[in-house]
């Protein structure tokens, strides 16, 4: 067998997977700091004022970041689940389900930040702007992911129910991207990509970049120690369970 495949198909044992949490999780917050310490000390102290918003644009290294991910993570949270509902693979239940309430607070910051930076630049903490409603529907779908997968006692008959609402709330994701273009908008178009030209200029990129990777490493952290925990919920009343808690007294 591939030594990756074998490497997928241990990492499926609850376990196994307890000890790889437990052990990557403080790397990856570690890791998410010390890059979001980084990015926003240039954020903050290097990159100059914009000509146009001055210095409140440099929310923005929050925003962007906190919003890409609010779409990302509900991407991968769908993918774990269909994951799941075809092969019925556990570990990709509680990933998923882990995925939901840090999507949730990412979608949170990026409603925050975005009304922060609304009221200076258009005179309002919120208006009903196609970006911004498209994202607020983000969040309740979020908090239905959440609530329907407590509703339920059965934790794989209610990751299930939750995993198909999440799969159908990716019909969601295009709109929200595509919001400034399809619609007239109060929200500026796009004027950063990863792999095509932004209209940005190249020094403020660089911090931004940063924080980018700051909230991949935080959510990895964040993702391993919410499964770990539903891990070990799930397992309750196993040996191994039972002898880790005995070794933490």
């Amino acid at each position: 067998m591939n030594p990756v495949v074998r490497w997928f198909h241990r990492l499926g044992s609850p376990p196994y997977f307890d000890r790889f949490a437990a052990r990557w999780a403080p790397w990856a917050y570690a890791l998410a700091l010390l890059t979001m310490a980084y990015g926003l000390w240039g954020a903050l102290f290097v990159v100059p004022a914009d000509y146009q918003q001055g210095d409140s644009f440099r929310i923005l290294y929050v925003h962007v970041p906190s919003a890409w991910m609010s779409l990302f993570v509900f991407a991968l949270m769908a993918f774990y689940a269909a994951i799941a509902l075809i092969w019925r693979i556990k570990l990709c239940e509680i990933l998923a389900m882990a995925c939901a309430p840090i999507g949730a607070a990412f979608t949170v910051v990026t409603l925050a930040t975005g009304s922060i930076w609304g009221k200076p630049m258009w005179g309002t903490w919120w208006d009903w702007d196609p970006r911004l409603t498209t994202e607020l529907v983000l969040l309740f779908l979020y908090l239905g992911v959440i609530g329907l997968y407590r509703a339920i006692d059965d934790r794989r008959a209610a990751a299930r129910a939750a995993g198909l609402l999440a799969i159908v709330g990716v019909a969601l994701l295009p709109v929200i991207r595509y919001s400034v273009v399809w619609w007239n908008s109060l929200h500026q178009g796009q004027t950063i990509s990863l792999f095509g030209k932004s209209t940005m200029d190249a020094s403020m990129v660089q911090p931004l970049i940063w924080m980018i990777v700051a909230t991949k490493f935080w959510f990895v952290g964040s993702l391993l120690m919410r499964a770990r925990a539903d891990n070990l919920e799930r397992e309750a009343g196993k040996d191994w369970v039972r002898q880790l808690a005995g070794g933490a007294r």
